[in-house]
């Protein structure tokens, strides 16, 4: 009589891995995700036009299509590509007064900052923001009791590689160096995100009702502009006087917004500056990687313009 109990154990089933099996090494998962859904497709360009099939299709909507194609191209990109550079970084001098390092803080609206000592290349720790309200409840407590072990990466870090450690280890900024050692940026979860899912817009960010190409008509009236936006663009859904994107005869090379107000002032605008001329006020939103994203742009008096930041 047929006893299943008799085939225990005796049993087994062998996998061998394409690796082991061929000799050569495991297709990408993108290349194994092509074969699959369109099995001609042998390339990421065939990928891309599949997706651009499925939206043409209302397989998918076209949010969908592009957070696919941000996953895509983050799978090649590195930390060196998003990272915010050295030069650009928010740092906070351990010796520096308390009341100095809250302004800074209040001012830049982080929640992370890298903490230096002596040498700004001597990134000592991590601040988190919130952590300053410990001090608060015990004043016998310093600043380099609330830092934190900074994360270290090379450049050559893949985003892919990257978002999974911020997951798995619950990070949410990490400095980069480069082949020297050497600290070349910082880079934060945002960051990488934002590769996936467009700009992510804070709690500080203002509430938009309308949307005009780049130009955003916010709640106040004022107006939500793109750094990348074009000078002519902006000029003519606003009603802008061009006289106001000129200040000197070779500022006509600048073609945007951002780019023409970072080289009036003579360095890239931070987070809350703003720069009147000519009736128009425009304050920074928000930066990111060396460069303005947004500014909030108004109407003001003309005597209030100086066309000066603060």
């Amino acid at each position: 009589m047929f006893n299943n109990s008799d085939l225990r154990g005796r049993v087994t089933v062998s996998y061998t891995p394409e690796s082991e099996s061929t000799g050569t090494p495991p297709k990408p998962w993108w290349r194994r995700w092509v074969h699959w859904i369109r099995p001609q497709a042998e390339s990421r360009e065939a990928l891309l036009d599949t997706l651009a099939q499925a939206e043409d299709h209302a397989v998918i909507g076209v949010e969908s299509r592009i957070m696919l194609e941000g996953v895509i191209r983050m799978a090649d990109m590195t930390a060196a590509q998003v990272m915010v550079p050295a030069p650009r970084m928010d740092l906070i001098d351990i010796h520096a007064p308390m009341e100095e390092t809250l302004h800074q803080v209040i001012e830049t609206r982080h929640s992370r900052f890298p903490v230096y000592e002596d040498d700004k290349d001597n990134i000592i720790g991590i601040l988190l923001a919130k952590d300053l309200l410990k001090l608060q409840r015990a004043p016998e407590l310093n600043l380099r009791t609330l830092l934190r072990q900074p994360v270290l990466i090379p450049e050559s870090k893949r985003l892919n590689d990257l978002l999974r450690e911020f997951r798995n280890n619950r990070n949410h900024m990490a400095l980069v160096v480069d082949e020297f050692g050497r600290i070349a940026g910082l880079i934060t979860i945002e960051d990488v995100l934002e590769e996936i899912v467009g700009e992510i817009a804070d709690e500080f960010d203002e509430q938009q009702e309308g949307v005009v190409g780049e130009v955003f008509t916010l709640a106040d009236h004022s107006y939500r502009v793109s750094g990348d936006a074009a000078i002519e663009r902006v000029c003519q859904a606003l009603q802008i006087p061009p006289a106001v994107f000129a200040l000197a005869p070779d500022d006509s090379e600048f073609d945007t917004v951002g780019g023409y107000i970072a080289h009036a002032m003579g360095h890239v605008p931070r987070k809350g500056e703003v720069w009147m001329r000519l009736g128009w006020r425009f304050e920074v939103l928000h930066t990111r990687a060396g460069s303005v994203k947004w500014f909030k742009v108004k109407p003001v008096a003309v005597e209030a313009a100086p066309g000066d930041w603060h």
